[in-house]
């Protein structure tokens, strides 16, 4: 397994040390609900399965190529961001600068090509102490069989503070999904190999003159 890692930013790196098992959690529950060559489609997931994180856990879908908004979150994105977040994109935790990573990197997540992890660090001020946190986007199968949502958890270590924190990306791990059926598009061209069979019999092409 090959793992692409984005660069990294200036940062304490806190959050790559900070014990989040709630992430652990989730991505065995969604590992769990794999099926050979195939993605978990939303109709699989059961919030019983993983009930030690639902406050940090969170669904987007995909409302263009590159874009998500929160269709459902936790209590845990409603403190950072001091509001309900449903129905914001999920660009909204990060800061301006970071907003275009992420955009960029969800093209591959809504086609089924990679899982997300990102290791962030909130912006610092009056009445906003150090806080790190770590993020992870694993893609799933919606109604219309693609995957255009995705089943995230996110997880802090440090005060909260003033609200609302946002993140700047200090690492963006993108994890190939290796053996995943292709989708949309691509699944529709998509056709077997086919062996070379040199022709036989009478060629069904000839060479025809102006003299003839």
């Amino acid at each position: 397994m090959v793992w692409f890692i984005d660069g990294i930013t200036q940062g304490e790196g806190r959050a790559e040390t900070a014990d989040f098992h709630q992430l652990q959690a989730v991505r065995a529950y969604w590992e769990a609900m794999r099926k050979p060559g195939h993605l978990p489609r939303r109709d699989d997931i059961n919030p019983r399965g993983i009930a030690s994180a639902l406050e940090q856990v969170f669904l987007v879908e995909q409302i263009a190529p590159h874009h998500g908004r929160l269709r459902l979150a936790g209590m845990a994105l409603s403190d950072l961001l001091g509001m309900d977040p449903r129905g914001m994109p999920v660009t909204a935790l990060l800061e301006p600068v970071a907003r275009a990573t992420l955009s960029e990197a969800l093209g591959g997540l809504f086609r089924g090509e990679h899982l997300l992890d990102l290791w962030l660090e909130a912006e610092r001020g009056i009445g906003r102490p150090p806080l790190w946190a770590r993020m992870l986007l694993l893609p799933l199968i919606g109604a219309h069989g693609e995957p255009d949502l995705a089943l995230g958890c996110l997880c802090t270590k440090g005060q909260i503070g003033r609200a609302p924190r946002r993140f700047a990306i200090s690492r963006i791990l993108r994890e190939p999904l290796m053996g995943i059926a292709p989708h949309g598009m691509a699944a529709a061209f998509a056709e077997e190999p086919r062996r070379f069979q040199p022709p036989s019999g009478r060629p069904n092409l000839r060479l025809v003159s102006s003299r003839d």
